[in-house]
């Protein structure tokens, strides 16, 4: 029954993402709609630097502040009780 069921839910993710990929056709990108005025592009560095080095910042720069301001006092890791027989 599990087989039966893990390929209905696979029938449906591919039939909804192939759906998904007909409906938003990048052929429709391609005409302007009025007052559409894009700017100009990035470069490369700009791109890594925007979108990848940024985020990296932004996360260590939160985990820091965390690590810092984190007033708990059990830092050890807890003795294991032996069991008994």
């Amino acid at each position: 029954m599990d087989k039966k069921n893990a390929l209905r839910a696979g029938a449906l993710v591919a039939g909804t993402t192939l759906m998904m990929l007909l409906m938003s056709s990048p052929a429709l990108a391609l005409t302007r709609d009025d007052g559409d005025d894009p700017g100009p592009g990035l470069s490369v560095i700009e791109t890594l630097g925007q979108f990848v080095l940024a985020p990296l910042v932004i996360f260590a720069v939160i985990t820091g502040l965390v690590m810092v301001l984190d007033r708990s006092t059990d830092r050890r890791p807890k003795a294991k009780s032996k069991a008994r027989a």
